[in-house]
């Protein structure tokens, strides 16, 4: 049976899917976010999500600044 949980990837992450994606710690993370909080951060509840598809996009414009 096939299983679309699995196989489909969220739209966001949270603090520890971006400490381990980008291979940071948590203090570094948590300060990265909280500059870049209007370029792709969101805000639920009292909790901040990184949008994956504005991550990636904010890192090929900054990687051909």
């Amino acid at each position: 049976m096939f299983n679309m949980q699995n196989d489909e990837q969220s739209a966001v992450m949270n603090l520890d899917e971006v400490c381990t994606n980008a291979f940071l710690g948590i203090p570094l993370a948590r300060a990265f976010l909280k500059e870049h909080e209007h370029d792709f951060v969101i805000h639920i509840g009292n909790r901040s999500y990184v949008v994956k598809k504005l991550l990636d996009e904010w890192l090929i414009k900054e990687a051909k600044r």
